[in-house]
């Protein structure tokens, strides 16, 4: 019984989330993550930033699904800079 739809840009998607996910943790390991303080006014460290990028471009992608009829290139663009704001500021 299938229960998603199994397309390629489905399992690539996948992959992505895994191997940021693995290299995360290796990163963690070589270089131990220092929590900091940024404009958001709470402490994060690098596993709490990825975790609000990943948030915030979910959202960024359905925003952009439900109000714009334009390929998701421009979606996708936004949020690498939103990526590197949330890692640089948070």
């Amino acid at each position: 019984m299938e229960w998603m739809a199994w397309t390629l840009p489905t399992a690539i998607f996948f992959i992505c989330i895994a191997v940021t996910l693995i290299g995360m943790a290796l990163l963690h390991r070589k270089y131990p993550s220092v929590p900091r303080v940024g404009v958001l006014g709470i402490e994060t460290m690098r596993g709490d930033r990825l975790f609000i990028t990943l948030l915030g471009s979910a959202f960024i992608n359905l925003a952009w699904i439900g109000l714009l009829d334009a390929p998701q290139y421009g979606a996708l663009a936004i949020c690498g800079l939103f990526a590197v704001c949330v890692f640089r500021w948070v």
